[in-house]
């Protein structure tokens, strides 16, 4: 049976390309009230992980437990691993630290292992001959946690410790397409035996089934602990005093609950809980403060129509800002060339404050340099107010002007049918983004820009290129100390089956960093939630009675948020293991934009109609 053709299944419900295999939750998850016999809990620098203490059956199961209606190892792989080793460990030659092993019969099939400086990857070749590939100079006994991702790749082996550069091996020969596995069990620690117990410190040992896991967890803000599946038994300590290692004596601890509104929390109820009947909240003291396990959380109950706000025009997008000494404000991008207009909130909801001359706006977006505040918009009726001879199209920042209260026309940027600005800051420098959707009728593959504030000549200078096709939308996060900017891009003039692209930046310029696979995908890793939705070009209808779906916003959109335990992307809540799932249906015309904001204590959406002169404003309702 061809390794790539075998239907492999995790638990028999998930695709086993299509999630990590965590091997160590798998075994110390058996039973949660206790640990399995043969290891205990240590902690090392505040970071807890497991100390094999003896081989014990426990610490093995049947492959076929997680790889169920599959007989063949896949051929490309990853093994993700973190662990500490000890610098004054024993390093004697025949001894072996066995990390994890696949066998058969007591014979092995598959294994990691560890001893002195090296790292060795063995398995069962061609004709039942152990091949052994070995990483050598891999500085790990030095009683430091490491993260290592050794990737097998069909025709190259890739080590990389501490998302540093990798070590790479081309190997004689490939790793084997049709290893079978039936009747094999995996031993984690050792190999069932008390010799090559491994002695070092394990927190994490992850399968990756047809990927290199390198990328999912590299670039980290913590390289030597960059975690991909860690057991929530691992719950990280602070670390006390100057002990490096210390027990955690899980089976000791009072296991009580105490009620109560108040309650502090101090190293002596460490490991205890308590139930708050007031926020209907469970919390686990950590020694310092108290965590929550369980909290009842508002609940979005019905919605109320506030405000229907007549405007000028169909309205493409609606952008939410707060302007000191005003308040809460509102930037509609009107489809008239007769001009677009800001809002100001009110008591009664939101009321025309400004019209600002635009012509075909399709985005706005609001930033600040310092105390000063800026708005832009992308205008796509090719203005020629600037440049009488040319049919490119003017996008303008305008600057609020304290003393007049108005804003004022800034600079004008060149730009092609653009869909969406980006502002963002890194290392004390302003940049925008901006995402240029055609060039003319046809040319949908052209450059979007990046842009930077030069503090002498006071105005923004192009600073990269970056090729885009049909660019709808751009998003810029953070990741620890990693910047990212990510488009979505749409159309090339052939296809809408495109991927979209995240960026990193290294060395002062974006680089493409990982290419996102088309046509609508929620990519989940709390607290980071990273949406696209997908161009429907098919959808010619306005008018629906929207569900207020991802699919049912025309245009490609990322949205990046984060919200704790319950995320709300446009009207879908995360349910965690159920995903998104609806929470209201609300009747819309042409929805083109939706943005929730906070006034006085109560919870508001505003959407904007492309097919109708209006907006809606909505009071959300909990309970």
């Amino acid at each position: 049976m061809n390794a790539r053709l075998c239907k492999c299944f995790v638990l028999g419900s998930l695709s086993v390309g299509s999630l990590p295999l965590d091997l160590l939750s798998f075994v110390l998850e058996r039973d949660p009230s206790k640990l399995v016999p043969g290891v205990h809990m240590k902690q090392a620098g505040g970071v807890r992980g497991i100390h094999f203490s003896s081989p014990d059956t426990a610490l093995s199961f049947p492959s076929s437990q997680i790889l169920v209606n599959c007989d063949l190892f896949p051929k490309e792989f990853s093994i993700v691993l973190t662990l500490k080793v000890t610098d004054g460990a024993p390093k004697v030659k025949e001894q072996h630290s066995q990390k994890t092993r696949v066998k058969s019969d007591g014979r092995l099939i598959l294994g990691l292992k560890f001893s002195g400086k090296r790292l060795h990857f063995l398995y069962k070749g061609h004709r039942g001959v152990v091949e052994h590939w070995e990483f050598r100079g891999t500085q790990l006994a030095d009683s430091q946690w490491h993260t290592l991702v050794l990737a097998i790749g069909s025709h190259h082996v890739k080590l990389t410790v501490d998302c540093s550069s990798p070590v790479e091996i081309i190997p004689s020969r490939p790793f084997p397409s049709d290893l079978n596995i039936q009747g094999s069990r995996f031993h984690i620690g050792s190999r069932g035996l008390w010799k090559g117990l491994f002695s070092g410190l394990m927190r994490q040992l992850v399968l990756v089934p047809g990927s290199d896991a390198t990328h999912q967890i590299c670039p980290s803000s913590d390289p030597q602990l960059a975690a991909l599946s860690v057991p929530p038994l691992f719950l990280d300590l602070p670390a006390t005093g100057a002990e490096d290692d210390r027990h955690v004596n899980t089976h000791e601890t009072e296991a009580r609950v105490s009620v109560g509104l108040e309650k502090s929390c101090s190293e002596q109820l460490q490991g205890q809980l308590w139930f708050n009947p007031l926020k209907k909240g469970l919390y686990l003291c950590d020694s310092t403060v108290w965590i929550t396990v369980l909290e009842d959380r508002k609940r979005l109950d019905y919605v109320l129509e506030h405000q229907v706000l007549t405007t000028s025009s169909e309205t493409h997008d609606i952008e939410l800002f707060q302007v000191p000494g005003m308040g809460l404000m509102a930037a509609m991008a009107h489809r008239s060339a007769s001009g677009s207009a800001v809002y100001l909130w009110t008591k009664t909801g939101f009321q025309l404050y400004q019209n600002i001359s635009t012509n075909g706006a399709l985005a706005w977006r609001h930033f600040s340099m310092g105390n000063k505040i800026y708005l832009v918009v992308s205008n796509s009726g090719g203005d020629r107010r600037f440049n009488k001879e040319s049919e490119a199209d003017f996008s303008v920042i305008y600057k609020w002007s304290k003393r007049r209260k108005r804003f004022v026309q800034f600079q004008t940027l060149q730009t092609h049918c653009a869909r969406d600005w980006e502002a963002f800051n890194i290392d004390g420098h302003t940049y925008l983004a901006v995402a240029n959707h055609r060039q003319g009728d046809k040319n949908h593959t052209i450059d979007s820009v990046i842009y930077r504030w030069n503090r002498l000549s006071k105005s923004f200078e192009v600073h990269q290129m970056l090729q885009t096709s049909g660019a709808y939308d751009w998003e810029f996060f953070t990741v620890g100390p990693y910047y990212f900017l990510v488009v979505a891009n749409a159309f090339d003039g052939v296809t809408t089956s495109l991927d979209s692209v995240i960026y990193v930046w290294v060395n002062g310029n974006f680089q493409v960093f990982q290419k996102i696979k088309h046509p609508s995908q929620c990519e989940i890793s709390p607290p980071y939630c990273l949406l696209v939705s997908a161009l429907k070009p098919s959808q010619t209808s306005h008018t629906h009675n929207s569900n207020i779906d991802l699919l049912s916003y025309r245009e490609s959109r990322w949205k990046y948020c984060t919200n704790g335990i319950h995320l709300f992307c446009f009207a879908f809540r995360w349910q965690g293991y159920e995903g998104f799932v609806p929470v209201h249906w609300l009747p819309t015309i042409g929805c083109s934009d939706w943005e929730f904001f906070s006034a006085k204590g109560e919870s508001y959406l505003i959407y904007s109609s492309a097919k109708a002169p209006l907006s809606k404003v909505f009071m959300l309702k909990t309970y």
